[in-house]
């Protein structure tokens, strides 16, 4: 049965995204059985229509679920229909495994972005942006290190936690959401510095993903490196042809 606990200092808009994550891992959400509606749901929980809008506007955002005018909403079956999906949130993504993503560095300062930063963001390459290093894994080991440059569009004080999601931080503390990336995947080895990192030898083979992330006015805002350990993480992505 569907419950929230109204006296709990968590918000209720919080417990109603947290209870909606649960339910869509329901076997029969997940074969493609529709949601009840927002007003169902909203008596069922007592709480208001608006409460549960959001916190289904926020899954659909996500990409884990999809409405439908007329028809409703249900777990969504595109895995990969745009290159945000796939890297939009690793550490929920890899919860969804049963995997506890563990940081181990983080570092975020303002400083000159990299030539390729410059490039993508479309900057000059003296301007100071914030840039987040971190290198994360799980079981006591890293497998990845990733480096993000920050358009200075994006006004960031440079007091954000990033041991949150990193999108999710981003639009908190600057409205900004992401509507889209370019990617470009590499083989390379590693080098000393990042081989410390990763806690492997110099000339390991890594898998290093590119992407810029664009706003809705289609304006770059972050760009981002990351190099997988290739033998400690896969990376796969579905993809299907539509039909018109």
């Amino acid at each position: 049965m569907l419950k929230l606990d109204h006296q709990s200092s968590i918000p209720l808009r919080a417990q109603v995204e947290q209870l909606l994550r649960k339910l869509v891992r329901q076997p029969a959400y997940q074969r493609g059985d529709l949601l009840p509606d927002e007003m169902t749901l909203a008596a069922q929980l007592g709480v208001s229509r608006g409460t549960i809008r959001s916190g289904i506007s926020k899954l659909v955002f996500e990409g884990v679920l999809e409405r439908k005018a007329g028809v409703g909403t249900r777990v969504s079956d595109r895995r990969v229909d745009s290159a945000i999906r796939a890297w939009r949130s690793f550490t929920r993504e890899m919860a969804a495994n049963g995997i506890t993503v563990q940081n181990f560095r983080l570092d975020y300062r303002l400083t000159e972005p990299s030539a390729e930063g410059a490039r993508a963001l479309q900057l000059n390459s003296m301007t100071k942006v914030w840039r987040l290093d971190r290198v994360r894994g799980w079981n006591g080991h890293p497998v990845l290190q990733s480096t993000s440059w920050f358009h200075p569009r994006l006004d960031l004080k440079g007091n954000e936690d990033f041991t949150a999601p990193l999108y999710e931080t981003l639009e908190k503390a600057t409205g900004v959401r992401p509507r889209r990336a370019r990617e470009e995947f590499l083989a390379i080895v590693a080098d000393a510095h990042t081989a410390r990192l990763l806690h492997i030898g110099k000339g390991t083979p890594l898998l290093l993903r590119r992407h810029t992330v664009f706003d809705a006015g289609n304006r770059p805002f972050e760009f981002a490196e990351v190099r997988y350990v290739s033998s400690r993480f896969t990376l796969t992505m579905d993809m299907s042809q539509r039909e018109e």
